[in-house]
């Protein structure tokens, strides 16, 4: 079997701080590594649980747009919390995402995430 993987990399969304890729796509599937939310213009960190999630799924939407898919297109999240009383995250999550086609998903409390940020997301998206 042949195996195609393809990296996916955009301006739209923050570059990556470490050795990994902001994606590949291999087979149609796209694994997206986990999102935090800088803002890919200005390298900034956002502050603030609502802020960090939105900007977070922007960045989300960034790459997807970048490999021709949607959120729709999307089949599993995992999200980490610095807290899982900042569950106010859930509620902006949905509001990216069709009702009529949510993903599999786990939400997981950490200890620490990358930049001491409060909210960080990957997905798993398949290109059908």
């Amino acid at each position: 079997k042949i195996i195609m993987k393809e990296i996916i990399s955009t301006d739209n969304a923050p570059a990556a701080i470490g050795p990994y890729s902001q994606a590949n796509m291999i087979n149609g599937v796209l694994y997206i590594s986990g999102q935090i939310p800088m803002d890919p213009a200005t390298g900034k960190i956002l502050d603030g649980i609502e802020k960090e999630t939105h900007q977070v799924m922007k960045n989300l939407q960034a790459i997807l747009d970048a490999a021709g898919l949607t959120f729709r297109d999307v089949v599993k999240s995992t999200i980490f919390l610095k807290n899982m009383d900042d569950f106010v995250m859930n509620d902006i999550y949905a509001s990216y995402l069709d009702s009529s086609c949510y993903p599999a998903r786990e939400t997981v409390q950490v200890s620490c995430l990358p930049k001491n940020v409060n909210v960080e997301i990957s997905m798993i998206a398949h290109k059908g």
